[in-house]
């Protein structure tokens, strides 16, 4: 199986400590410095306004392109991300068996690096995928990643048994062309929600925390069969087996 898991905005700008793996190049090294340099000559005020941020946030993320091309330590980016997703992935405390072996396992989904396996050495950077830069041909990263990574997924999960486990937040399916992701692999979504009465309900910090922690489930566990997903649990949720569907696996807190 395959998984693909989002990005974050919030990001580490250093860690306290790097486990000793070898970091590797991002698959869209060039097409990320590209980009880097096209957000560096902007001023904070236009990203901004272009990002939809804060003034401070813009202002870090300013000083981040500008340095982009610096010296700097790279952080893998399993580590790197410091979203809710990986707070509960809690990666720092994983194995470097674990580490390792998501490598072959983990995509995380990216508007600046397009795709990341989780050892590539990355530096911290904040982009929307509605922004078109002056490098984008006239795309916004949408756009422009979709005819680049759409192959890229679908000959990697071919590549291992056909699956794909999708753990990111619908926003990143437009980096793909989804519709043909869906005819040439088959795609399990779990998915968690929260009841309320007689209501079931998906709320985005859960859903959240729920998709980090089974990435970890499926990375320390090596799991390989889809049905074993059913015996994840976290926080109060777990599987409920009168609800959903195979592809669509429901759990519930």
């Amino acid at each position: 199986m395959q998984i693909i898991l989002a990005s974050a905005k919030i990001m580490h700008d250093k860690l306290k400590s790097i486990p000793n793996v070898s970091l590797s190049t991002p698959r869209f090294q060039s097409e990320a410095n590209t980009f880097a340099r096209d957000m560096a000559q902007y001023s904070s005020e236009t990203i901004s306004e272009i990002l939809g941020c804060s003034q401070q946030i813009a202002a870090q993320n300013k000083l981040r392109f500008m340095q982009f091309f610096d010296e700097k330590p790279k952080l893998p980016a399993i580590l790197a991300y410091h979203g809710q997703a990986y707070k509960h992935l809690k990666a720092e405390t994983l194995n470097m068996d674990a580490l390792n072996y998501s490598q072959g396992k983990l995509w995380i989904t990216s508007f600046l690096y397009g795709l990341l396996r989780p050892l590539n050495g990355i530096l911290p950077y904040r982009l929307e995928g509605h922004v078109e830069l002056p490098s984008g041909a006239g795309q916004n990263m949408f756009g422009f990643w979709k005819s680049r990574l759409t192959d890229v997924l679908i000959d990697a999960v071919k590549a291992d048994d056909g699956i794909l486990i999708h753990l990111a937040t619908e926003e990143f399916q437009h980096l793909f062309d989804w519709q043909r992701v869906r005819k040439e692999v088959r795609i399990i979504q779990p998915l968690f929600y929260v009841r309320k009465g007689n209501n079931l309900k998906i709320q985005a910090v859960w859903a959240k925390t729920c998709r980090g922690s089974m990435t970890r489930f499926i990375i320390e566990n090596r799991i390989t069969n889809p049905e074993d997903l059913n015996a994840f649990s976290y926080e109060g949720f777990a599987y409920d087996p009168t609800l959903g569907e195979p592809d669509y696996p429901h759990f519930v807190r």
